[in-house]
């Protein structure tokens, strides 16, 4: 079906486990577990998709302008990877922060946790 690359960005444990759908959908995944390595892998290859998971800076911990874990990743992506597509994961509390961040960045789809395989293959499919 497809030939396409997906970089995971994985950082809270429990995430679902996808990959049984990637390879149903013939998508190559990579997986990190920081927006920091996410860039460093763009740096060598370009993913065709990205699913990250989005974590609101409720501290400062993101100071300035960045509104959550993923502000470096998608301002690296003109770029790095700027035909990639992003998928983001976040939690229902986090939903309106996750739009705000909609607003600034390109996103194909936003899902809120907890997210079904079903879900997932709903977004990927025009995608690939």
């Amino acid at each position: 079906m497809s030939d396409k690359t997906l970089l995971s960005v994985i950082e809270l444990p429990g995430h679902p486990n996808f990959s049984d759908l990637y390879q149903k959908l013939n998508i190559r995944e990579q997986r990190v577990n920081s927006p920091r390595k996410a860039i460093k892998m763009l740096k060598k290859s370009a993913p065709d998709l990205i699913f990250a998971e989005f974590l609101y800076g409720y501290s400062n911990n993101y100071a300035g302008i960045n509104i959550c874990n993923l502000d470096v990743l998608m301002y690296s992506l003109p770029k790095y990877a700027p035909e990639a597509k992003v998928i983001i994961i976040a939690d229902k509390s986090e939903q309106q922060y996750a739009k705000q961040f909609a607003e600034m960045f390109p996103l194909q789809a936003i899902l809120i946790r907890p997210v079904t395989t079903q879900q997932l293959e709903t977004v990927l499919l025009p995608l690939i």
